[in-house]
């Protein structure tokens, strides 16, 4: 079985990473190739293809975390993010994770909401009308997919619901619909808009919206961690860290920032595999704010041992089959490299990687401060705006260090100094 434990994978060359990625995965040449691509993967007419009005590319820096094991098993997992200290953070807490057996994670099945405005009704009677047309609409919508039909998947129920509006009141109905290991943002679509005439016929009404909802809270994926408290740096940061916490849950201002924090680890190993960034990020925020006050996504606590235990738990609507990780030859080979089977398994992966990217930043927060780690990294991309080559930025960064002036002035003084 493939140990994800890689130890100082950032001092290894790039050809060395590669090869210690193309062992894990069992990449082929032609693979490796593709990550090794100049263009990021994407020729201009492939870009030309997935958007309009398409000028160019747009490349940003893929890495690799290590250290994951969740629910026993080892992944590296690939993350694409232009911020530096991401990918260091989450291979860290994972490693920290790994002490008490790593990550336990599970997901929902994968259901998608449909919905379905519907307008000029009667509400309450539509209701009962919609309520005594279940089969029908339900037959309605699963006849546009023979695909999830012959997997005993599809749409499986309706709901109806009332909403008070300042135009007055409207019914939405909505389908909840098995979209199997798709994300399912098309085939909910296709369905609301086709049972949407019948609808209409049963309600007397006029249909007007008809779109899947973000907000997948039928999709809920949770991830829980137990971080050994003397790795950790001992019962002291444990608390601090809880009070950490407790600081986000209770100001919204600071939970913003921690829930970016959280993000940060989603996000990035999201993107690495072609997954909608913008839904996962819409209805994380949304669930952050269920209670009607925004709130920290995570949760931490001490176990018996004073060990930290952190949960994170996310609405996440991932797919594996169809989207752009079907189109772009990166996101290809990044799913065989992550090598998740299901679309619940990479949602268990993506909310572990956020449950390691907030441990890392708020011990972080807790102890020495975020800047300590952050701008080490930083400092590269600044002498690197400065202008330095690559033999010269080591010499500006350390230098900028020692003297605790990281900015892009002081590099470009350092380097016309050298």
């Amino acid at each position: 079985m493939p140990d994800s434990s890689i130890s100082k994978l950032f001092e290894k060359s790039r050809k060395e990473r590669l090869d210690i990625v193309a062992n894990f995965a069992n990449l082929t040449p032609d693979e490796i190739e593709t990550l090794q691509n100049p263009n990021g993967g994407i020729t201009f007419e492939n870009a030309d293809k997935m958007v309009e009005n398409a000028i160019g590319t747009f490349s940003l820096p893929l890495g690799i975390a290590t250290n994951f094991k969740i629910n026993g098993k080892d992944y590296i997992i690939p993350m694409v993010i232009e911020e530096p200290s991401v990918i260091a953070a989450a291979s860290k807490g994972a490693k920290v994770a790994r002490i008490k057996g790593g990550f336990e994670a599970s997901a929902d099945e994968s259901y998608s909401i449909g919905q379905i405005q519907v307008l000029d009704v009667d509400v309450p009677l539509a209701i009962k009308k919609i309520n005594d047309s279940i089969i029908d609409i339900l037959t309605l919508a699963n006849s546009k997919s023979n695909t999830l039909s012959k997997m005993n998947k599809g749409a499986k129920e309706v709901f109806c619901k009332e909403i008070d509006t300042p135009r007055g009141r409207m019914l939405i109905v909505e389908l909840l619909i098995d979209v199997g290991d798709a994300m399912g943002a098309n085939v909910t679509n296709t369905m609301c808009e086709a049972v949407s005439p019948l609808i209409e016929k049963i309600t007397g009404g006029k249909t007007l919206l008809r779109i899947l909802s973000n907000y997948s809270t039928q999709r809920i994926a949770k991830a829980k961690a137990v971080f050994d408290k003397e790795a950790v740096g001992g019962e002291k940061v444990v608390d601090n860290i809880i009070l950490a916490f407790e600081f986000a849950d209770n100001d919204v201002y600071r939970a913003v920032t921690h829930n970016k924090g959280i993000m940060n680890g989603v996000i990035a190993a999201a993107n690495a595999v072609g997954q909608d960034s913008r839904a996962i990020e819409a209805a994380a925020n949304a669930y952050a704010a269920k209670s009607g006050k925004y709130h920290s996504l995570s949760k931490w606590s001490k176990d018996d041992q004073g060990n930290l235990v952190g949960v994170l738990e996310i609405p996440l609507s991932v797919g594996i089959v169809g989207g752009i990780a079907n189109v772009h030859p990166v996101a290809k080979v990044c799913s065989k490299i992550l090598g998740v089977s299901t679309a619940q398994e990479l949602a268990c992966v993506l909310t572990a990687t956020g449950l390691a990217q907030n441990y890392s930043a708020i011990r972080a927060l807790s102890t020495e401060g975020i800047q300590k780690g952050h701008m080490r990294l930083h400092a590269r991309n600044i002498a690197a705006a400065a202008g330095a080559t690559p033999e010269q930025i080591d010499e500006i960064v350390q230098k900028m260090i020692e003297e605790k002036k990281i900015s892009l002035d002081r590099a470009k003084e350092l380097l016309e100094q050298i």
